[in-house]
């Protein structure tokens, strides 16, 4: 019997809910990674994705047969709140996800929860717009370590070679203050044109070589050891994710850097692939369309 190749794990930035409906770097690369993943990885069976905006003190695994969008947000355009993600759910993957985080000495609850927040239903909403994979949230624990985060993606780890697809959503840099400041005191929603603040940058390339170098131990201690960290996650909820994802994909094998971009100069919007499986998504995605 033929066996399916082992996906990677993801770390996607959503940045902010416009993701959905507009046409942007970051856009244009998750209208292309679901395709790519596909023929690459063929259709995954499910979907395990986590988001800063559903947290709770110990992991929560959703196990609806059925999820919807939430609008979780105020302000922006009539056509967003018009949006709708319709996913269907797996339950049997929910208890699977579920004694996997106990079996690895994590406590975790299940429940029914059947209502989406824009960190997974956006950046879906790209990859397969259709709705066609079936989901399972999983909630985060913001007050983990990163340590503690790795923890968890590493108990799901053996999903990977199940056709589960486990994706981090968060953002890679989130200083809203100064996006707000650089962005909508101009009168826009977002800004996918303005000039790269240097210490985005900065921080974008301390990670990537980070990554690189397997240097796991500096990237768990990020707030003291990267550029500019503190700025840029003056609280860390959106970049927890990442590590959820690393975790997934292991130690062994560098990450790969899938997507760089910066909207409004401050929300970087950075994708990364973990695992052994990471490079020949990376490879995929740099051949022609």
């Amino acid at each position: 019997m033929q066996t399916r190749p082992e996906l990677p794990s993801l770390f996607l930035s959503h940045g902010s809910p416009m993701l959905a409906i507009e046409d942007s770097p970051a856009a244009r690369f998750l209208d292309r990674l679901g395709p790519v993943l596909e023929a690459t990885f063929g259709r995954p069976e499910a979907i395990v994705m986590v988001s800063p905006h559903t947290a709770t003190r110990v992991p929560m695994v959703s196990s609806a047969v059925r999820y919807g969008a939430i609008h979780d947000f105020g302000g922006f355009p009539a056509e967003l709140y018009r949006q709708r993600y319709d996913a269907p759910g797996s339950p049997v993957r929910s208890a699977e996800v579920l004694a996997l985080l106990q079996a690895a000495g994590i406590p975790a609850t299940l429940e029914a929860a059947e209502g989406v927040d824009h960190g997974i239903w956006t950046p879906l909403k790209r990859l397969w717009p259709g709705a066609e994979v079936p989901l399972v949230p999983l909630s985060l624990v913001p007050f983990a370590s990163p340590a503690q985060q790795w923890a968890i993606g590493e108990a799901l780890a053996p999903l990977r070679a199940r056709g589960v697809l486990v994706i981090g959503s968060g953002s890679f840099t989130h200083n809203l203050q100064r996006y707000f400041t650089t962005v909508r005191a101009a009168g826009r929603v977002t800004d996918h044109g303005a000039d790269v603040l240097p210490d985005v940058s900065a921080f974008q390339q301390w990670v990537a070589d980070r990554v690189a170098a397997r240097d796991w131990p500096a990237l768990w201690d990020y707030r003291r050891q990267a550029p500019g960290a503190v700025a840029h996650h003056p609280t860390d909820e959106h970049w927890l994710p990442f590590y959820v994802a690393a975790g997934a994909g292991g130690h062994e094998v560098a990450g790969r850097r899938l997507h760089d971009s910066v909207d409004g100069g401050v929300l970087a919007m950075d994708a990364y692939a973990f695992g052994a499986t990471a490079a020949d998504l990376a490879r995929a995605l740099q051949s022609p369309s």
